[in-house]
């Protein structure tokens, strides 16, 4: 299946604004306010986006963040493990030093614990030692139904990693570069999933992105022949994390497209009215992670694909 019932999220302990993501996270900004502050205003959107994910019946488990590292980007496990129905787990190598922190295998056990398999891991982390990295459902898009994985290339989102999970996970990758102007300057954006999601039966991408003609044309056909309807942001509602949403099930199966208040206030009413021909839109308020963390609704939600005891 494309999408699942149950979500991982980590509640934050000591949210900031991280100091070693920001150099090529151009979507973070300062608050001119304490780092306490700022860590109770994340723990209150993170807690009543949780109620508002729970109300329409997705099971969330959420786990606590440790005081024991320093990790200010713990809210967003998506870019260190995912989960697949296999029951496999992939753990990835992560850009900043601190953010290696975050992964625990606690979390493991308190899943299994809950009656989820896992079968094996496999483990790119030693990639971080050569100055290479690949950051989870951040850096790559999985089409789980067609098998195939997109992914636009940057610091965080190595090539020859990229193609190396995709042969380990049996996925066909396509590959791109996409940009974004910062000071008049064309960088690479640092995650596939703050400029595309991909749900069961469209996809919401910011092509301005993709400056490369072929592979722009590439990833438009990979999507159609799969069957995708194609929601295209701009880029002003990408900076507004219009491309940082996740489709996810709630009570009995209903589609739910779930998304910051910040992002569906940017979309237009055509938008809002494709969406909603195959799935109820979920938005919350996420205003101080999205300013200081430069992440959104879809990089807190890590999605839990694996098989349970019978």
């Amino acid at each position: 299946m494309q999408v699942t019932n149950t979500i991982l999220m980590v509640r934050p302990i000591a949210f900031r604004k991280n100091e070693q993501t920001a150099v090529n996270n151009y979507f973070q900004e300062d608050l001119d306010i304490k780092n306490v502050e700022i860590n109770k205003k994340a723990q209150a959107e993170f807690d009543a986006f949780v109620n508002v994910l729970r109300a329409k019946g997705v099971n969330v488990i959420v786990v606590d963040d440790t005081e024991t590292s320093d990790t200010p980007d713990s809210i967003f496990p998506n870019n260190w493990l995912s989960f697949h129905n296999d029951g496999t787990v992939g753990l990835y190598p992560m850009y900043a030093e601190n953010r290696r922190n975050e992964r625990r295998e606690d979390i493991f056990a308190l899943l299994e614990e809950q009656g989820f398999v896992i079968h094996s891991v496999i483990d790119y982390t030693c990639a971080e030692s050569e100055g290479f990295f690949l950051e989870g459902t951040g850096s790559i898009i999985l089409d789980r139904v067609k098998e195939k994985a997109y992914c636009a290339l940057s610091v965080r989102a190595d090539e020859d990693l990229f193609i190396e999970f995709c042969e380990d996970f049996e996925y066909t990758p396509v590959v791109f570069t996409a940009y974004q102007s910062v000071e008049n300057k064309r960088l690479p954006i640092y995650h596939t999933n703050v400029m595309m999601c991909l749900a069961e039966n469209f996809s919401a991408i910011c092509l301005d992105t993709i400056d490369d003609k072929k592979e722009r044309k590439n990833v438009l056909k990979n999507l159609k022949q799969d069957g995708k309807e194609i929601i295209e942001i701009t880029e002003k509602q990408m900076h507004s994390f219009a491309g940082n949403m996740l489709q996810v099930l709630g009570t009995n199966d209903k589609r739910y497209l779930v998304m910051s208040s910040a992002a569906y206030n940017s979309l237009t009413d055509k938008q809002i009215e494709t969406i909603e021909k195959s799935s109820e839109i979920i938005h919350s308020s996420l205003e101080t992670i999205e300013t200081c963390g430069g992440g959104s609704a879809r990089c807190m939600m890590a999605e839990v694909f694996l098989p349970k005891t019978k």
